[in-house]
């Protein structure tokens, strides 16, 4: 009956136990909620305190609002006060009598019962082992010591379950204690809070506190009034801007403006990030005088990309990337690939950006100027966008000249040279003459004039430079040079003299791409040999175009803009099939044009001296031939005379030989008579069978 009443007992004191720690942790956080409501008022004081050393961008010194807001925190720090005295009052009357009965007289009860159960465990071991002695006599010694042990325990037990049942009977009283001892402290610290909270609430800070809600009622007004006319503002600017919405808007409807000198607007960027792999930035891009700048997300300022004065631009195939175009520097050292959001940007931004290259912007009336400038451009050029009708007159013939040198021009592609101002521009370049923008391919390997054999055709150039049946053209060469280059045009000129032909037909070439929106190139690999220059298709190996090195009568890149380069050819026939004409056709490289006129100028100065010393050669066989022509006719004239020698020879013994046989035959006649003279005439008839 007692261990069942105990059992009783202990599910009494675990559930209360359970309990208490649930009514624990709620009055607790009620305590960390008024600390951190004490803290919160003190900190909203503090702030309200400090407005006035504020420095927003958009408010001015309101000092209507400063005094009122310093009124809020004096009452504020007031409640601040009063939760303060609150939290303390918590803090004793509340906290603490629970946590006493929490950590002390809970904790205890487990104590003692762990100290009974030990001793409970104890004397069940003292009395199995009792249980066990023996009858003999000679265990008088351990039975002596078993019941000692047996006394010891049981009297530890006893006295252990007296003090831990008067635990258990205590701990229903100190239950009601600990329950009601932390309410009653809570309830009146509230109220003595309540107290001093009615004392700072005046009738004044009440009047205070009703003039503050009308001023807020109406600035609520005011914002309804303004969030009206706001909306009607965003439901007009909707509808007039529903067009503006499509990534690529319908360009006859929103046509390119090509006169413009400023721009901005977002761009993607490409960054390469390896070798071969690269990644676009979408940025903020504008101009401001004669630099292109960029602002990324979240920058105050814009920061300097290039300097576009004197710049070349163009468009170019990226990635797979539409309204792709390249930005180059005057000195081709930087370059910047871009990619606008529609056709009317790409436009847009490659006319802003040839404008501001010739530096209009710097005039009174920019747009003005550019307008007359392009509209100048526009009469000066006449493009055509595939020339099948001219590639007959286009095709080079072999004539020879003396290798030219490279030259270079101080100027810029925007403005006059030195020798440009002494020549008129219809002394360098035809009247009328259209450009040529593509590459005419596929085209034969065969020199230009000149039929084809029944075993020639069109070659394709092995990439790995193996013969595939014909010994190449090109394989005795002892130059071999590829640059990767675009081609941007070609147009027939009049003089092939000075270098100032290149310069201007470059001029022309890239103002009618920017004007008529040829902004595609093709992009080849130009082959430098002894013997020619080949455009080479670089997917399939083909040669596009072959121009013969003698052919070309003069080549150069301009000195400011590295990237571009070109070169005058000489061809046979034209628009007047009685005379020669000169082409001149102008490239883009990877910033290698002087690099490509060094290798051109060594190829024709190698063909030259591979010319003399094959002219030496061909003199020098002429000499052996001559020489070996009078060897062999001495030769035959000693070989005549040993003729001769022999023949005198022959014949002198010859001469012997029939003075000797005539003698001889003489004598052989005489027998012979005397012979038949003694054979008689049957003798005779066989003698002269015989």
């Amino acid at each position: 009956q007692t261990r069942s009443l105990l059992g009783v007992f202990e599910e009494d004191a675990a559930a209360i136990s359970n309990y208490i720690n649930q009514l624990f942790q709620a009055m607790h956080r009620i305590y960390d909620a008024q600390n951190e409501l004490s803290a919160a008022t003190h900190l909203t004081s503090k702030l309200l305190k400090e407005y006035e050393k504020q420095r927003f961008p958009l408010g001015g010194d309101d000092e209507v609002m400063t005094s009122t807001l310093q009124q809020f925190a004096k009452v504020i720090d007031e409640l601040s006060s009063c939760h303060a005295v609150l939290s303390t009052q918590l803090a004793d009357a509340m906290m603490f009598p629970i946590t006493q009965f929490k950590e002390r007289d809970l904790k205890e009860i487990l104590t003692l019962k762990e100290v009974f159960q030990i001793a409970s465990n104890d004397h069940d071991a003292a009395i199995t082992r009792y249980s066990r002695l023996s009858k003999r006599r000679e265990n008088e010694k351990i039975k002596a010591e078993v019941t000692e042990d047996v006394y010891t325990s049981r009297k530890k037990q006893h006295q252990t379950m007296m003090h831990y049942f008067c635990a258990l009977n205590t701990l229903q009283y100190k239950k009601k204690i600990s329950l009601l001892e932390p309410l009653l402290g809570y309830m009146q610290a509230q109220i003595s809070f309540f107290k001093m909270g009615s004392e700072n609430l005046t009738e004044q800070l009440e009047e205070f506190l009703t003039n503050i809600g009308t001023s807020v009622q109406n600035v609520r007004r005011e914002m309804d009034c303004e969030v009206e006319n706001m909306q009607q503002t965003i439901e007009d600017l909707e509808v007039a801007s529903d067009p503006l919405y499509l990534p690529d808007p319908d360009p006859t409807k929103f046509p390119a403006h090509r006169n413009l000198t400023r721009k901005a607007g977002y761009l993607n960027a490409r960054n390469k990030t390896g070798l071969v792999s690269s990644s676009w930035e979408r940025q903020f891009y504008f101009t401001q005088g004669g630099n292109l700048m960029s602002q990324a997300r979240g920058d105050v300022a814009g920061g300097l990309v290039m300097d576009i004065d004197n710049c070349s631009v163009m468009a170019v195939d990226c990635e797979d990337r539409r309204y792709c175009f390249q930005i180059t520097s005057f000195d081709g050292k930087k370059s910047s690939i871009l990619q606008a959001e529609s056709k009317k940007d790409y436009e847009e931004w490659i006319c802003t950006i040839n404008n501001i290259s010739k530096q209009i912007y710097l005039s009174e009336n920019p747009e003005e100027i550019a307008a007359r400038v392009n509209q100048s451009a526009l009469e000066a050029v006449t493009p055509s966008p595939s020339f099948q009708q001219r590639h007959e007159s286009m095709r080079p013939a072999v004539q020879s000249r003396p290798p030219a040198a490279r030259t270079s021009s101080t100027g810029s592609l925007g403005s006059d040279s030195t020798a440009l101002s002494a020549l008129s521009l219809d002394s360098l370049v035809a009247p009328d003459t259209p450009i040529q923008f593509d590459i005419i391919s596929p085209v034969s390997e065969d020199l230009p004039g000149q039929a084809k054999s029944s075993g020639q055709s069109g070659r394709r150039t092995n990439p790995f430079g193996e013969s595939g049946g014909s010994k190449p053209e090109t394989e005795d060469s002892i130059l071999h040079q590829l640059f990767i280059v675009r081609f941007l045009g070609s147009m027939e000129v009049k003089s092939d003299e000075s270098p100032d032909v290149v310069y201007e037909t470059m001029r022309q070439i890239l103002a009618a791409r920017a004007i008529h929106n040829v902004f595609r190139m093709t992009e080849s690999h130009l082959l430098v040999t002894c013997d020619c220059l080949k455009l080479i298709d670089p997917q399939t190996q083909v040669t596009r175009l072959r121009f013969p090195l003698p052919n070309v009568v003069l080549y150069a890149t301009h000195q400011e803009n590295k990237r571009l380069f070109g070169f005058v050819l000489r061809t046979s026939g034209g628009r007047v099939e009685s005379r020669q004409t000169s082409i001149c056709y102008i490239f883009e490289s990877n910033n290698e044009g002087e690099k490509i006129c060094d290798s051109v100028g060594l190829a024709k100065q190698i063909a030259f001296h591979a010319e003399l010393d094959r002219k030496a050669s061909e003199k020098q066989k002429e000499i052996d031939r001559v020489k070996e022509k009078q060897q062999k006719e001495l030769n035959k004239q000693k070989q005549i005379e040993k003729d001769l020698e022999e023949q005198s020879r022959l014949i002198a013994a010859s001469s012997r030989s029939n003075q000797s046989s005539a003698e001889g035959q003489f004598v052989v006649l005489s027998s012979s008579q005397s012979e038949d003279s003694d054979l008689g005439e049957d003798g005779k008839k066989k003698r002269e069978s015989e």
